[in-house]
């Protein structure tokens, strides 16, 4: 991942959270739980969460398996090439007793040995990275065969929901970031991102092309807003 974009998500890590909420009407609590949902989480699995940014799907993954049995040391792990970002992630980690590791890493080179956990995720965070194809893959590799890979990424809606989102995303968003994070081209960027990034079935299409999945599909979610794409590993 480019300098640039780190240095971008560095400078609105003070108002990410806030900003996550603003943005998405809160909706963004529920894509997190279709998430964990998805991972269909069993006692004594592990999950390595990346682009962790603040931590919030890592701690999620953290509270499903809490509740089937008590968390193992390591079992969730949080990592980010953005150390700012997980400044936050560590101030919250600090409260519920240091449960949840996080790490610094690049998706596109994950310093963990294959096959080492059941669950990888990524959330908004596959369209930053520089060649989504070599994350896809990485992603797999660390999951143990049967295991699965979870990707929350923002689409394109279409039908009526279309254009009443483009303006949002186009025209509001980035007033909104102005206002309350003091960030207008930030909140440019990210929309931006969001609109020429792959979805739907073009976005199976470069999970299939690293050949490491016996089976691929997605969630449509929010009209298309956001999609969950998953990956069972060969």
């Amino acid at each position: 991942m480019s300098e640039e974009v780190r240095n971008m998500f560095a400078s609105i890590s003070g108002n990410y959270d806030k900003m996550n909420s603003i943005l998405s009407f809160g909706i963004h609590h529920r894509w997190r739980k279709v998430t964990v949902n998805e991972a269909n989480l069993q006692s004594g699995q592990r999950v390595l969460d990346c682009a962790t940014g603040t931590g919030d799907l890592a701690f999620a993954f953290w509270e499903r398996l809490n509740k089937i049995t008590d968390t193992l040391p390591n079992q969730v792990i949080g990592t980010d090439f953005c150390e700012d970002m997980m400044i936050y992630a560590h101030e919250k980690n600090e409260k519920i007793g240091n449960a949840v590791k996080f790490e610094f890493a690049d998706v596109m080179s994950l310093q963990y040995e294959s096959d080492t956990f059941d669950i990888s995720s990524i959330s908004f965070g596959i369209r930053n990275v520089d060649d989504p194809k070599r994350g896809v893959s990485e992603l797999a590799r660390v999951v143990k065969p049967g295991g699965k890979v979870l990707i929350l990424e923002f689409g394109q809606p279409n039908g009526l929901f279309a254009v009443p989102y483009k303006i949002y995303s186009k025209y509001i968003m980035p007033q909104l970031g102005k206002l309350f994070a003091s960030d207008k081209s930030a909140y440019t960027y990210l929309p931006v991102t969001a609109s020429k990034f792959p979805a739907a079935e073009n976005f199976l299409d470069i999970m299939n092309s690293t050949g490491q999945f016996s089976k691929t599909y997605y969630r449509k979610l929010t009209f298309g807003v956001a999609y969950l794409y998953v990956g069972i590993v060969k």
